[in-house]
């Protein structure tokens, strides 16, 4: 297995970065789309597999469970080329820095993917609170299952955050969340084939799922699954609802996956190796 060294991840990265942001804005929004979904698919499956394990084997194991099946979306994300907006506030930002794009397209591209990943996570939030989350009579009356309930759980753990410090905690979980779901990235980068990139995205995107941090893709999922599943409860949820959605979670998820990119993994890594990177650029 070839590995690449920081300073040639770095250029991949700002090479990426270029042709993302100067993709055509429908193809960008279809890429941003599967990549909601895909996040979701990696979501949908935490959460069944983690339904019960609590209870059995303690909070701890069943924070691992979730952590070690999430992955299989960014997974499958990075090797079809789908588009990430937590990826892409890393990949857009080196771009800039090493003078392939302008600031312009780099909002270009946030602005699109993001919404593309945020209809992709929605559809797919129907999806599972129609499918899995609920059983259905012949007369066409829900019954919410066990993974609904979890479903629920999640969500409603998610708009939690209220008051300055719930909104900083949830600030600061974020900011963690991305510097390692692009630490994953890197990593991914680092390796040229399919295993050697597996296993090194695995490993940062099980401990971000596992410690409870925040990311705002995932949790355009989390919160519309459980807001979705609960309307079949009948019960009221304080914040489980679009409102609390973005109040109380995604927009403070977003601002922090967004710190977590730019200064913790474009501008670090760019400012430690500047001069390896100029170099590299020169030779090519």
């Amino acid at each position: 297995m070839v590995t690449f060294s920081p300073a040639q991840v770095c250029v991949k990265i700002g090479a990426a970065g270029k042709t993302k942001c100067n993709l055509p804005a429908f193809n960008m929004l279809v890429r941003a789309f599967l990549a909601g979904a895909y996040i979701a698919m990696g979501a949908a499956l935490a959460t069944v597999g983690s339904t019960g394990v609590s209870a059995v084997f303690g909070a701890g194991i069943s924070q691992f469970v979730t952590g070690a099946l999430f992955p299989i979306g960014l997974i499958i994300i990075v090797l079809t080329g789908a588009e990430l907006f937590t990826g892409d506030a890393m990949f857009a930002p080196m771009a800039v820095l090493q003078g392939h794009v302008g600031i312009g397209r780099l909002v270009y591209l946030w602005v699109v993917v993001y919404i593309g990943n945020l209809i992709g996570s929605i559809f797919m939030a129907f999806m599972a609170s129609y499918g899995p989350y609920t059983s259905w009579s012949a007369a066409g009356v829900a019954t919410v299952t066990a993974f609904g309930l979890c479903a629920i759980a999640i969500g409603t753990a998610k708009v939690s955050y209220t008051g300055a410090m719930g909104i900083l905690s949830c600030f600061l979980k974020a900011i963690l969340c991305n510097w390692l779901v692009c630490l994953a990235l890197f990593l991914g980068l680092a390796a040229d084939d399919v295993i050697g990139k597996i296993v090194a995205i695995w490993f940062p995107i099980m401990a971000f799922v596992a410690s409870g941090y925040e990311h705002c893709v995932a949790n355009m999922y989390f919160i519309p699954a459980a807001i979705i599943t609960n309307g079949f409860t009948g019960n009221t949820v304080d914040n489980l609802n679009w409102v609390g959605m973005w109040t109380n979670n995604i927009i403070w998820a977003t601002l922090g996956n967004i710190v977590g990119a730019v200064i913790f993994m474009a501008i670090v890594y760019y400012y430690c190796y500047k001069s390896e990177i100029c170099a590299l650029c020169e030779t090519k």
